[in-house]
């Protein structure tokens, strides 16, 4: 087992103004001069001017990814807070609204031409993690052989309850918005990388794509490095949790490109069970009962995890990550984002809140969470049980 394979880090952030807990229409050139600043060549607009985004140097091990985050964090809220503002990190902001000023940039205005309203409300932030693959595996075989694990990330990783100011009901509503944009679910059932080629060629071919990155899928073959890429994780406030789900990602794929026949037992109905059980993720996060393929009876994801264990246990040790799923019980047991977000929420609305308010409160623990300092108030801990 290779233990240095390699990985990489993006992280979308919602910068936030610290009065009104909303996100500011446009921060001036100073404020993204200095993010620019610090994350150098790691710095990246996203769709809107109040948004940016991370994009990681090389990781060879967890302690690099952990220290690197970190400091990025710390810098950011540092630099941030010289103007007013904070970073949240999270699927969706809890105080967004509509019509948010748009970057202008070729490419961003590419997808607000050909997406309008689609684009115009996909104000969202995701975790995308790359994990290296050799050029002797396909890609796409290697990815069958992860794809039925998805929706357990996107439990995990749920922190999008919130829409437009208001709760949505969903544990992660920014995967109900992908699902307004074309390619942003489920990939379509591809046998190998030579059929998700010609797929590509064919989308290129007859128009219906500028580039073959605009498959923006929840997991796919990059088109800029030899990696596979996950993009179905909400953003999270915890870089613990962030950790976690990296980790157990570069797990998964570790132990399918060990494999000598990786993707063979993935068909169609897998296929369709991993659409179910992502409905079922992004609808309950961690309170949804999950489809296994062969077995009639659901199971919560406490017994998914100890699965996972057993399947990948000696990987993750081989990796030097045996912890993860540890630390995978313990995003269970405290409750995600997600969760939390909510609690806070409603509590608000008990004590007389208004709706504002409440909402105030749950972008103030956020901020806080993002930052990495102590929550606000330990009883929002053990929100959803153990597993």
């Amino acid at each position: 087992m290779n233990r240095r394979l390699k990985f990489g880090i993006e992280e979308e952030y919602f910068i936030t103004d610290l009065q009104t807990r909303c996100m500011p229409d446009q921060p001036s050139a100073e404020v993204v001069t200095a993010c620019q600043a610090l994350l150098g060549k790691h710095f990246a607009h996203e769709m809107f001017q109040c948004q940016i985004e991370m994009a990681s140097p090389i990781f060879r091990n967890l302690p690099e990814a952990a220290d690197y985050l970190a400091q990025v964090r710390t810098g950011l809220t540092q630099r941030l807070a010289a103007h007013g503002l904070g970073l949240l990190s999270a699927g969706s902001h809890p105080m967004a609204t509509q019509g948010l000023q748009p970057t202008d940039e070729l490419h961003f205005q590419q997808l607000f031409d050909d997406y309008q309203r689609v684009a115009r409300r996909s104000v969202l932030s995701g975790l995308h993690v790359h994990v290296e693959v050799p050029a002797h595996k396909d890609r796409v075989r290697v990815m069958n052989e992860v794809l039925p694990w998805l929706p357990m990330f996107l439990a995990l990783s749920a922190s999008s309850p919130f829409w437009n100011g208001a709760y949505s009901g969903f544990s992660s509503y920014r995967q109900v918005a992908c699902d307004e944009w074309p390619r942003m679910g489920v990939p379509e059932f591809f046998e190998d990388e030579s059929a998700f080629a010609g797929y590509v060629d064919m989308l290129m071919r007859t128009g219906s794509i500028r580039q073959p990155s605009d498959c923006w899928w929840v997991m796919r073959p990059s088109s800029r490095y030899p990696t596979l890429e996950l993009r179905i994780c909400d953003a999270c406030p915890r870089v613990e949790d962030v950790l976690c789900l990296v980790s157990l990602f570069r797990v998964m794929v570790a132990h399918a490109i060990a494999l000598p026949k990786p993707g063979a037992h993935f068909s169609l109905t897998s296929h369709w069970i991993l659409k179910e059980n992502r409905w079922r993720a992004k609808r309950h996060g961690i309170l949804a009962e999950f489809i296994l393929e062969g077995q009639e009876q659901p199971m919560m994801i406490g017994e998914w995890i100890t699965l996972a264990e057993q399947t990948f246990g000696e990987t993750a040790a081989a990796l030097g990550v045996e912890d993860v799923f540890k630390q995978a019980r313990r995003i269970v047991q405290e409750g995600t984002s997600s969760d939390r977000q909510i609690v806070l929420y409603e509590q608000g609305l008990l004590l007389g809140d208004s709706t504002e308010h409440a909402l105030s409160r749950v972008v103030d623990q956020l901020l806080a969470e993002t930052a990495g300092m102590p929550v606000a108030d330990p009883s929002l801990l053990q929100v959803a049980g153990g597993p």
